[in-house]
């Protein structure tokens, strides 16, 4: 299978709604369970559907906001996409993940006008060094699942220790079976992995550490088929932690994203 999803069905609304059927492949399967989809690829089928509704050339998506309100299963989901806040210059778009007839994520995406601003451009982040002369790092086979497969033999390390480190990784999939997958859709669906490259614990399954968010910003559109990931992980001493990066692509930095984390000890059994 070269493909992460397959589109079952999509179909606009009488309410002006986009809803899409779907059927996940094993290729999206979780690293904490072998049941669940990761949220790497959930994230990408939901950018698929974003770039499929109402598409607008003079409007690009500046920031996505998903959280997950519960296990995200291994099964036939749908997604339905809406505009909340409509407007030319900005607007609002919801999108609701449902599997077994249950909520588990809640996207909501503004997307804004654009126009020529480079005569006051100016970036505070740092271009990584480029990923075609770095080795291959095989420090995510640790980890079960699918999706994690289906990355692990393409990351290359600039740096990297526990709690800290930049990398660069891609796939070889496409998001959705006989779709063509964009650079932003490619790139947005590989974010979530951020959380598992710079693990803080020498055994990564002592505590579990999953996120119950993902926050993305972007301060333009990325291209290519690299994501670059500069990621500081923290723990807190109360059971939550903190992950963030800084986004990267072939031309350098292009976004940021953060998710919190819910830490707890793995179960003995």
């Amino acid at each position: 299978m070269l493909h992460y999803y397959e589109l079952l069905h999509r179909e606009l609304q009488t309410d002006g709604s986009q809803l899409a059927h779907y059927h996940p492949t094993k290729n999206t399967q979780g690293a904490w369970n072998e049941n669940e989809q990761h949220m790497a690829p959930a994230t990408g089928v939901i950018c698929a559907e974003l770039e499929k509704f109402r598409p607008a050339d003079q409007m690009h998506i500046a920031r996505i906001s998903l959280d997950i309100l519960g296990m995200i299963h291994l099964d036939d989901f749908q997604i339905t996409t809406r505009c909340i806040r409509p407007g030319k210059t900005i607007e609002l778009i919801e999108s609701i993940f449902e599997v077994k007839g249950r909520t588990c994520i809640v996207a909501r995406t503004w997307r804004m006008v654009t126009e020529d601003t480079s005569e006051v451009a100016g970036l505070e982040d740092v271009p990584m060094p480029s990923y075609e002369t770095l080795p291959n790092w095989k420090g995510m086979s640790v980890w079960g699942g699918g999706y994690i497969q289906s990355v692990a033999k393409n990351i290359k390390v600039v740096e990297r220790r526990p709690g800290k480190g930049r990398v660069w990784l891609t796939n070889d999939l496409e998001m959705v079976k006989d779709e063509s997958t964009s650079s932003f859709v490619k790139l947005m669906g590989m974010v979530d992995t951020m959380n598992g490259v710079v693990v803080r614990q020498e055994n990564p399954f002592s505590y579990m550490f999953p996120n119950v968010d993902l926050q993305i910003h972007l301060y333009r559109i990325p291209e290519g088929k690299y994501l670059g990931l500069e990621v500081n992980q923290q723990y807190g001493k109360d059971g939550i932690g903190l992950t963030s990066a800084v986004l990267h692509d072939k031309d350098g930095p292009f976004g940021r994203a953060e998710q919190i984390l819910t830490i707890r000890k793995m179960p003995t059994h």
